[in-house]
């Protein structure tokens, strides 16, 4: 579909093109917003705020103990493994600072999982959380991994609180398990930083890449997608824009005074581009949630605060709404309230704007996409059941089996043309061509129709993908760990639906002991899968539906399984 199709049917203020040559480099958009904010409140966790200024000097310093203190050069990749903190953005300020490539990494990663994505990638570093020391303790052995940093939960807090929560978590929750691995704690490396003077060399040149963001993929094997500058700076650019959307009265829901709650981890590509690196581009307050698991907390930490905007998916609105603390909270400044990572569910989306007075506009996104591909407008302009619309700058199509562009309306796989695509996969040139067309466009894998009005509608996948809480699930993964039990012979995984999760994984197995049980599988897989991926449902069968070359038809395990949750459901 050409560009200028969508011309004209944005809403209000929003522009249907983008100026993508403003900066050069993410290290450039961030030494803006860190001159320009001085004294504004940057982060804020666990009731702890840091400006901008002081996240300016923190990530200096972290900067020279990089330099002073290891042999990491520029180019060099450092995994970072922790949940939302205010170590988080200082590490990666500095990072890109140093002109190091950062590795998001998932710190619920099974051994199995932590070690192919350090070895993959080449990590010669890694920031990781006390909570996991015992699992980094078993994997470094095994990895290219010469310097280690570890961090406590409340490293950035005010003396008397980081004791508090360090007594608590250590004695009273006992989460922090014994281990032996030589690191410099991150308040020794901030210490020993501020001695000595860094010299910024950040990776400056538009097709540099400065992060490795790990996708599933249908062989199974994680992969990651080389973002460079453009990538991060045009999709960071592209959600500025849209953010330009005017109400009746003429105001941008853009402010210089707006303050997100970001609950979503930022080591996912989700919050990484809208709350690390739009969060500061635009000036406002991110508060950060550690565990929006814990929803005492979580609405604790929004209580005082007139919040502006919040980020989250359908799974997260639904445990917030059921607090009795939720109606409490003040919503008069909430202006927009985005919704990705897995499908919102339209009940979910009615109530949250009855309770809170505010839209929940949804959208589309991929890791390889930087993410955003598309955004629903706010407001009326929004339209429940799509994703709105592709975000300036970017084109999209629907192609057919043979890569043949589909007219309006017709269901094709979605495909994109943008600034925010992807340079490729790292060290991977035969899985990067196989996820381009022939004439450059990326295939999402997605089935999705494009309306006469330029809203896009996503309808099903094309790939076997489980999502499962916003996380890409691949069967073949799960598939290829069952298999080394000893007492399977064959499996297959679906998605099933699920009311809390959107999607749960259901394993079918044909063993080779009639005793083996669901829960011996169960408890295999949890020591090599992070929990979402291990299955929910597990069902023994004396023989898989193949196809006349061997082929597992999981499509006809699907049908018997959503069959199957149909009738259960009903009954």
């Amino acid at each position: 579909m050409d560009i200028q199709f969508w011309d004209g049917k944005r809403a209000p203020g929003v522009s249907d093109t983008v100026d993508l040559d403003q900066f050069q480099s993410v290290a450039e958009v961030f030494e803006k917003s860190l001159a320009e904010h001085g004294d504004r409140v940057a982060f804020t966790n666990m009731g702890q705020g840091l400006s901008y200024r002081e996240l300016d000097q923190l990530s200096d310093h972290f900067l020279s103990w990089i330099q002073n203190h290891t042999d990491l050069k520029p180019g060099d990749r450092i995994a970072v493994q922790m949940p939302n903190t205010l170590q988080y953005p200082i590490a990666v300020l500095g990072i890109f600072k140093a002109g190091l490539v950062l590795v998001n990494t998932n710190p619920l990663y099974t051994a199995r999982e932590m070690i192919h994505q350090f070895n993959d990638s080449g990590a010669k570093a890694l920031l990781f959380m006390d909570t996991f020391g015992d699992l980094v303790e078993s994997v470094l052995p095994e990895t290219g991994i010469e310097t280690a940093i570890v961090t406590s939960l409340g490293d950035m807090l005010p003396t008397g609180k980081r004791l508090l929560i360090t007594a608590v978590t250590r004695y009273v929750k006992k989460v922090i398990p014994k281990f032996s691995v030589k690191a410099t704690p991150f308040r020794k490396v901030i210490s020993l930083g501020k001695q000595a003077k860094g010299k910024p060399q950040p990776l400056t040149q538009p097709e540099d890449v400065v992060t490795l963001q790990y996708t599933g993929g249908t062989t199974g094997v994680a992969k990651g997608a080389e973002l460079t500058n453009r990538n991060l700076v045009s999709n960071m650019l592209q959600i500025d824009t849209i953010s330009q959307q005017t109400n009746d009265q003429g105001e941008a829901l853009k402010g210089s005074d707006d303050i997100v709650i970001a609950p979503l981890p930022l080591y996912h590509i989700y919050a990484f581009t809208v709350n690390m690196l739009y969060g500061m581009y635009g000036g406002g307050e991110t508060v950060l949630i550690t565990n929006p698991r814990d929803p005492d907390t979580f609405i604790g930490a929004m209580k005082g605060k007139a919040f502006t905007s919040f980020t989250g998916l359908n799974t997260l609105f639904v445990s917030l709404m059921a607090h009795p603390g939720f109606k409490e909270l003040d919503f008069s400044r909430l202006k927009m309230t985005g919704s990705g990572g897995t499908a919102l569910n339209p009940a979910t989306a009615e109530r949250w704007e009855s309770l809170t007075g505010c839209k929940i506009g949804e959208g589309f996104g991929l890791t390889e996409c930087s993410p955003v591909v598309c955004s629903s407008p706010a407001g009326d302009y929004s339209q429940l059941g799509t994703v709105g619309l592709p975000v300036p700058g970017t084109s999209l199509k629907v192609i057919d089996a043979e890569e043949n562009e589909l007219p309006l309306g017709e269901r094709g796989e979605l495909c994109v043309m943008g600034p925010q695509v992807m340079k490729g996969y790292w060290g991977r040139a035969e899985a990067t061509a196989e996820c381009f067309t022939k004439d450059g466009w990326f295939k999402t894998g997605d089935v999705a129709v494009i309306q006469d009005d330029g809203y896009v509608k996503i309808v099903d996948r094309v790939k076997d993908m489980v999502l499962v809480s916003g996380f890409n699930v691949y069967p073949n993964e799960i598939e290829d760990v069952v298999t080394t039990h000893p007492d399977v012979e064959l499996c297959a995984v679906v998605g099933i639906p699920d009311d809390k999760t959107g999607e749960a994984v259901k394993l079918y197995v044909v063993s080779t002991n009639a005793d083996l049980t669901a829960e011996a599988l169960v408890a295999f897989c949890r020591e090599q899968l992070t929990a979402y991926k291990v299955p929910r449902q597990i069902e023994f069968l004396d023989t898989l539906p193949m196809s006349a070359v061997g082929k597992i038809l999981r499509k006809e395990l699907r049908a018997q399984a959503l069959a199957d949750h149909a009738a259960k459901t009903a009954a």
